[in-house]
């Protein structure tokens, strides 16, 4: 038996809908993981992408860097 891995977004209904579908026709489990916002934070802090600044200027200033 073949393994399949799928990442999609768990609010698009259409994809939701197809693996309903794939799994009437066979499949035998569908494994489902979410990451909830705070999880996707906690990721982009521990890979560096987060930014401080004093003010909205500084802001912009380190965007346009």
């Amino acid at each position: 038996m073949a393994t399949l891995t799928i990442n999609y977004d768990a609010r698009n209904k259409n994809i939701t809908r197809l693996l309903e579908v794939v799994m009437n026709l066979g499949a035998t489990s569908v494994n489902k993981t979410y990451k909830t916002g705070i999880d996707e934070a906690l990721e982009d802090v521990k890979n560096g992408r987060v930014y401080s600044a004093k003010d909205a200027k500084s802001l912009i200033r380190q965007c346009l860097q």
